[in-house]
């Protein structure tokens, strides 16, 4: 970014890398996602709770395996060395261990996190994101509080209309070290082994075989014999042949997560979301925290533009051919332009049973969560209403009345008074700050921001006592397409009823679209 020749400062004026500002647009698709999420996760019990943005170094040190090196840590400060909280879990996991009163609780958190990661901004991979985090803490029957992140989880995309396009991958950490120990994994390399596992979605077998053996000392017939099964993905079927695998059997750790694994898809099945699962035996889940039940959430635009995990897209669109990469003074790039890079997950979790006694010995409390990651959702999201030539105007603020004057007056006074007496009932509404605005310009102001209604005085209509509401967007040829007279004695009831209908409306139109997307996709044909 070139300064200005005039700029005598000395530095550029712009955001740090992996960091962006929001507004306008993209501001109210991201808000309409934070209020979906909340909301169902309010619906299912959950209490928040807010923990400070950076934490004492030593609390994050030695939870996130290889990807502790993307922490942030701060300078110095009176002698606390801290650093930026890394996710929104570990934080969890330290209050849950300062209140030891608290045996029980269903947590939800709205917060930003930080990570010194590559960026690839258009694609929601950023070094300051927001994670929406919902847990359940406390001891509670196998695989209930599991199964209910499950259905949180398929609850917010069906509410934030992605009408299935997304799947769920699930495994378990105990089936992993399972098939680690028979396969001949030494008990010191099964975490540095899983995280190689965990590229999977990224790299082909042969490159994370190359990892495993070239780079952490593993012999090549041990990872032959974990290719066999990491490369294994279904649902109940694939549960049915490695409960009959003779080598996992006779394996506790294996054992007890296939029992695990049973019980979830007997509860996912009457919670009626066992059809968003996938058993897929390359999810491991790099943080070193997880004890139990793992998964990811992808869909058509996580996965990289060249790599086997395309098979996710549905449908064969040729992609542009890839811009050249733009890269920041530092040499860091912005891979935003990298077919190699997707979106990746867009929420994912598990089930962490250990995690709250490594800070404190005198209690263990089961764990189990999912975090949504909402820049990751915005971006598909956006891309998806880009696409789609019949989605609605995103409106850039909620004003449902726009205060307008015919006539060179302007009527400063009457549309303040009509605009005290809407905002006083409470309908959002708004007026030209002019005292004799450009009948053109009001109309502009109005259209731009999608208000629906205009309310319309002249100088004639209010010596009657009426003034002239008008709907936007209506047909030609509709008795209404110039608007309709009204009592301004009655204008709070007359507005007020107009506005409700048309609220009323849109949800019935959008969910008769939901409805629509619903029988397409139980017509269109089954894709293995």
């Amino acid at each position: 970014m070139a300064k200005d020749k005039g700029d005598k400062s000395g530095y550029q004026l712009k955001v740090p890398k992996g960091t962006k500002d929001w507004d306008g647009k993209d501001m109210i698709i991201r808000n309409k996602i934070f209020d979906t999420i909340k909301e169902v996760f309010k619906t299912y019990g959950a209490v928040t709770i807010d923990t400070p943005v950076f934490e004492l170094r030593e609390i994050l040190a030695g939870k996130y395996g290889e990807d502790s090196k993307l922490i942030y840590d701060l300078a110095d400060q009176g002698g606390e060395l801290c650093s930026l909280r890394y996710d929104l879990t570990v934080p969890f996991a330290r209050w849950l261990a300062m209140n030891s009163n608290i045996k029980e609780i269903k947590r939800y958190q709205l917060d930003k996190v930080y990570r010194r990661d590559q960026p690839a901004m258009t694609k929601g991979r950023m070094r300051e994101f927001y994670q929406c985090d919902f847990d359940i803490a406390g001891s509670y029957d196998p695989m209930l509080p599991d199964a209910e992140c499950m259905s949180i989880t398929c609850e917010i995309f069906e509410r934030l209309g992605w009408q299935g396009r997304y799947m769920i991958k699930i495994n378990h950490r105990k089936i992993l070290d399972g098939i680690f120990q028979v396969c001949g994994v030494p008990e010191d390399k099964i975490r540095t082994i899983s995280s190689a596992v965990d590229k999977l979605d990224k790299s082909p077998w042969e490159e994370v075989r190359r990892e495993m053996v070239e780079e952490k000392g593993l012999a090549e017939d041990v990872a032959d014999k974990i290719g066999e099964y990491v490369v294994l993905k279904g649902g109940v079927d694939l549960l049915e042949r490695l409960q009959k695998d003779e080598r996992l059997s006779a394996n506790e750790s294996a054992k007890a997560g296939l029992a695990d694994m049973e019980l979830l898809f007997r509860y996912l099945k009457i919670d009626d979301v066992l059809d968003k699962v996938s058993f897929d035996m390359s999810l491991a889940r790099g943080l070193d925290y997880y004890t139990g039940v793992i998964y990811e959430v992808v869909t058509e635009g996580s996965a990289p533009q060249t790599s086997e995990g395309q098979d996710l897209q549905s449908t064969g669109k040729k992609e542009s051919k890839p811009k050249k990469r733009a890269t920041n003074m530092d040499g860091d790039e912005d891979r935003s332009n990298d077919p190699s890079v997707g979106v990746g997950s867009i929420a994912a979790g598990g089930r962490y049973d250990n995690l709250v006694s490594m800070f404190s010995g005198k209690q263990q409390i089961p764990c189990v969560g999912i975090s949504f990651g909402v820049e990751r959702i915005f971006s598909i999201t956006k891309q998806r209403l880009a696409a789609d030539t019949n989605a609605a105007q995103v409106r850039t603020n909620e004003t449902d009345v726009y205060v307008m004057s015919v006539g060179g007056a302007g009527l400063i006074e009457q549309r303040k008074s009509v605009t005290r007496r809407l905002r006083r009932a409470g309908i959002k509404t708004e007026t030209a700050m002019k005292e004799k605005p450009r009948f053109d310009k009001q109309f502009k102001d109005m259209e731009r921001n999608g208000t629906p209604f205009a309310l319309i005085l002249g100088e004639d209509e209010l010596k009657q006592g009426k003034c002239k509401i008008k709907k936007n967007g209506l047909p030609e040829g509709d008795p209404e397409k110039e608007g309709v007279l009204i009592e301004i004695e009655k204008l709070e009831e007359e507005v007020g009823g107009r506005v409700q209908k048309w609220y009323d409306e849109s949800a019935l139109a959008e969910k008769a679209g939901s409805m629509s997307l619903e029988e397409e996709a139980r017509k269109a044909p089954k894709t293995s």
